[in-house]
């Protein structure tokens, strides 16, 4: 059964940063894609960040490029999201996600509960 916890979100004011983690158990994460998905309050989910885990290529969404970067550590199964010069409109709750088919952006089997990022102005 794979789980996937996340952690670091908190309240910042814009013009701060978070890093938020996933640790990932119970699969053979050689072969997952890992993504970052938000969902602010009265709004669809959506795509944040992805990375293919074994071979480091990496996707994000318009709205955070330049911002936030997604990278991983192989040796803690953690994924990690570093969110830079956040702003209000990134306010929302963080999945973290996994899939094994090596898709970036649909197609994630495994979620997270979530965590909450709330950003002031």
């Amino acid at each position: 059964q794979v789980q996937l916890v996340e952690s670091g979100g908190g309240l910042v004011q814009a013009g701060g940063s978070l890093r938020l983690s996933c640790a990932a158990s119970g699969g053979t994460f050689s072969r997952y894609t890992m993504g970052w998905f938000r969902q602010a309050p009265g709004k669809e989910r959506e795509f944040v960040a992805a990375i293919t885990w074994s071979g480091g290529a990496t996707s994000y969404a318009d709205s955070v490029k330049g911002r936030f970067t997604i990278y991983r550590d192989k040796s803690k199964n953690t994924v990690y999201l570093q969110m830079n010069n956040l702003k209000p409109e990134d306010t929302a709750v963080y999945y973290c996600a996994a899939n094994s088919r090596g898709l970036l952006h649909i197609g994630y089997d495994y979620w997270g509960q979530g965590t909450q990022v709330t950003v002031s102005s």
